[in-house]
């Protein structure tokens, strides 16, 4: 599985490495320091960045945004829904909760919401909300992830919104600071900004890699194996 044995994961107490026998992160940050790309760091490629992108992509590691826009309580019930919504269960974390709250606190927006919801500020506090109401920050792994799998089925049932729609609303969120973090990047293998190096090569597959792309560490396919352990 692993092309080198130098990529063995480290096993915790007799349990899976996480997750599920990822190697260990070796060079550069990823989130909980594994992934598929163990030697690789996306910042090295930061020489040949322009000097506005270089600074704007290390600011998102180096300037972590105080909260501003949810009230301690909101972000106290928020924090926990967000690692377990995006697998966050150790540090270290990207601050997705920070970069959120300070799109946010700008008042800015994706240029268009759904006609049956309020904005998206609204629906965060909304959720914020009922995850305060349900206890969610009390709840023991088990009974957040579950809570959580039920509102991304759709089988929580809300008055003041329509809760799968609020959790398609807030994952856009979400997703989009999550995977604008170079953390992310180096856990994807993603080049990073071309700007100005520019694209070499168009093809699909190996022989179209960059020269500054990840090599993959890891040679389980990771949608097959989603697929045949039934996960959704």
């Amino acid at each position: 599985m692993f092309r080198e044995a130098g990529h063995l994961p480290n096993v915790r107490g007799g349990e899976p490495a996480d997750p599920a026998g990822l190697p260990r992160q070796r060079r550069g940050t990823t989130p909980q320091m594994h992934g598929r790309f163990p030697d690789y760091d996306v910042l090295e490629n930061a020489s040949h960045w322009d000097a506005v992108t270089r600074e704007a992509v290390f600011a998102r590691v180096r300037d972590v945004p105080a909260i501003e826009f949810f009230t301690p309580e909101e972000t106290r019930a928020l924090r926990p829904f967000l690692d377990v919504a995006l697998a966050q269960d150790d540090e270290p974390r990207i601050p997705v909760l920070e970069m959120v709250d300070a799109k946010l606190a700008r008042g800015e927006g994706d240029g268009y919401r759904h006609h049956d919801m309020p904005e998206d500020g609204e629906t965060w506090r909304r959720v914020a909300g009922h995850l305060i109401a349900d206890g969610f920050a009390e709840l023991g792994d088990e009974e957040r992830r579950a809570w959580v799998q039920r509102l991304h089925d759709g089988e929580l049932s809300w008055d003041d919104l329509d809760a799968k729609t609020a959790w398609s609303v807030v994952m856009r969120h979400a997703l989009s600071a999550f995977y604008s973090h170079p953390w992310a990047w180096n856990e994807i293998g993603f080049g990073g900004p071309a700007y100005p190096r520019g694209y070499m090569r168009l093809s699909e597959g190996p022989a179209g890699a960059e020269p500054q792309e990840a090599r993959e560490a890891f040679g389980l396919d990771p949608v097959e194996d989603v697929q045949r352990r039934g996960m959704p």
